[in-house]
């Protein structure tokens, strides 16, 4: 049994890597993509389909996109009525779809919608905060944000923002796309596009964020021969083909031909970097 000084010492060491403030588990390895047989469900060829004009309506509100690149959120608008009243109402209704009902497609698009509304909830039912890290709701002495919190119920089933991304987009899909789709309400993080995901336009939209994300300084900068991403490819390396030369390889995929350049001239992956302040309008240039 270890001694009264090294259980000490233990203890300091696991206060002082929740001090860090980082979600569960992503700061040593992101959840794996661990399938729930209970969403395999989808009716093929179905003509059943959500209506998300109303979320159109809300992001269409609230989302600014900045000279800098990076999507903004008007957080301050969403905490008062009748944002407020219509957010809600849009998660009731998602929570009230039959989604087993749907067909692949669109199964995709309700998610990854559901995902980014509840984020815009959790931050505003918890505004202000500095970051979304600091929304301490999921269970568990070390655990910290709110992906581990269940949040919603869908057919019956109690869902947290971790079942979204990590039980029923990623290993459903297994597209390394889905992580510019979901927003975390950070800077760091890919934009939260101004509109609802559509079934008929997955495939472009998610070409589009990936391009987008790709080529701005979050998703990858150089110094010397060194190249830095974001930290999104080293916690998810097993979605952008499992090592650094995979990551370097999806990465040219969807950079313009001046950082496809870059990415040739380096001599590989040295670092990874991400930015967790909230990505709140409220305090910027108009």
């Amino acid at each position: 049994m270890p001694s009264v000084p090294a259980r000490r010492a233990a203890a300091v060491a696991l206060l002082a890597l929740a001090a860090l403030h980082v979600p569960a588990g992503a700061a040593v390895a992101a959840p794996s993509a661990d399938p729930w047989p209970r969403w395999e469900a989808h009716a093929a060829g179905s003509e059943l389909a959500v209506d998300h004009d109303p979320w159109d309506a809300i992001l269409a509100e609230v989302v600014r996109l900045g000279d800098d690149g990076v999507a903004r959120v008007d957080y301050p608008a969403l905490t008062e009525d009748p944002l407020r009243g219509r957010l809600d109402a849009y998660l009731a209704r998602l929570a009230a779809t039959p989604v087993s009902r749907l067909d692949r497609p669109e199964q995709q698009a309700f998610w990854i919608n559901l995902y980014n509304a509840l984020t815009l909830q959790v931050i505003r039912d918890h505004y202000p905060v500095e970051s979304i890290q600091d929304v301490d709701i999921s269970p568990g002495l070390f655990s910290n944000g709110p992906w581990g919190a269940e949040l919603i119920m869908v057919e019956n089933e109690d869902l947290t923002l971790d079942d979204v991304e990590h039980r029923i987009l990623r290993p459903l899909w297994m597209d390394p796309r889905i992580h510019y789709a979901l927003n975390c309400a950070s800077i760091g993080c890919p934009n939260l596009q101004g509109r609802a995901w559509r079934a008929a336009t997955l495939d472009a939209d998610l070409d589009a964020a990936a391009t987008a994300y790709v080529n701005h300084a979050r998703g990858f900068t150089t110094e010397g021969s060194d190249v830095i991403v974001s930290s999104i490819y080293d916690w998810f390396i097993a979605d952008f083909g499992g090592d650094d030369d995979g990551v370097l390889h999806h990465l040219a995929r969807y950079a313009d031909p001046e950082r496809q350049a870059l990415l040739r001239a380096a001599n590989g992956i040295d670092d990874h970097q991400y930015d967790w302040a909230l990505n709140d309008l409220a305090g910027t240039a108009p």
